[in-house]
């Protein structure tokens, strides 16, 4: 069983009535784990909601909104030796649990697993699944999947000792694209992460979300996170193809703007990743030029 291999952490913010769902779900699957959640500063009754109806759910109550940082103060918690990631929207189906842990277990060179994605409420294929089963990363033959150079943080478990390894999430990204240089810090530390078909989480996006904000963010981190690990050619090129991708609108003007000012640090914290890591990056520049799922939109 999944239970004592496996914490489950959610991070939520002013969606109580999804989370409620959400958690209805997770505490009754057959391989049910141990529930750690993080409020980011809920004014909506979140926390009162969840210590009432699910009272063996770990609540951590945060006065601030830390963003994706809240995972990290999650994963502190955690005792057990994997962690799975599930927003209050996604909610994984029964087994993958069980599936991921047993993958950590017979892998340990296994980093992190990402599941498939069907989205709520045709259950029809996240947009990003070509681009996770055909990635022409190379791995090796032990692999029990593609080889991924990218995660989605609520589709995916991590091995703890590897999440704790490279820091968990930034706190300078906060939110907004943010696995994406954890993913690049997995990598250049060794770990594998992969993508397995039978592993499933259905997601049922929110409608409470600032999809306008999301982009800017999203923008900003995948700037930063290019000048913070690609060589500098690669890293001008991407940068290209990101602003010519994007709407040409204040929204955008805004984000390339908090980019520029975080540039000090990004100097002086710049760490460039290992030439293999860096060749698996450009082999999938085309399949995320092509992708569906990879727009600036909102």
């Amino acid at each position: 069983m999944a239970t004592e291999r496996i914490t489950v952490v959610i991070i939520t913010r002013d969606r109580r009535e999804q989370l409620l769902e959400t958690l209805a779900h997770m505490t009754t699957l057959a391989d049910a784990a141990p529930i750690i959640l993080v409020d980011n500063g809920s004014t909506d009754g979140t926390a009162e909601a969840v210590t009432a109806a699910f009272p063996t759910v770990q609540l951590i109550r945060s006065t601030d909104n830390l963003g994706a940082v809240a995972r990290n103060i999650a994963v502190e918690r955690a005792v057990t030796p994997y962690v799975a990631f599930c927003d209050d929207d996604t909610r994984w189906q029964p087994s993958a649990l069980t599936r991921t842990a047993d993958l950590l277990d017979q892998y340990p060179g296994l980093g992190s697993v990402t599941g498939r994605c069907l989205v709520a409420p045709d259950l029809n294929e996240d947009p990003i699944t070509p681009e996770l089963r055909d990635s022409p990363v190379p791995w090796p033959d032990w692999l029990p999947g593609p080889a991924l150079l990218g995660v989605m943080a609520g589709l995916s478990a991590f091995r703890v000792s590897a999440f704790r390894q490279v820091g968990g999430f930034s706190r300078r990204l906060w939110f907004g694209g943010e696995e994406e240089l954890l993913a690049l810090d997995l990598a250049a530390h060794g770990w594998w992460m992969c993508w397995v078909e039978d592993m499933l989480i259905h997601h049922e996006p929110s409608h409470t979300r600032d999809a306008t904000r999301r982009r800017g963010l999203g923008i900003r981190n995948t700037l930063w996170t290019l000048w913070l690990r690609r060589p500098a050619g690669s890293a001008a090129r991407r940068t290209a193809v990101v602003l010519r991708s994007a709407p040409a609108d204040l929204t955008t003007a805004a984000a390339v703007l908090e980019t520029l000012r975080g540039l000090p640090w990004v100097l002086r914290e710049r760490k460039v990743l290992p030439p293999p890591v860096e060749a698996g990056l450009v082999l999938l520049e085309e399949s995320q030029r092509r992708s569906l799922a990879r727009r600036y939109v909102g």
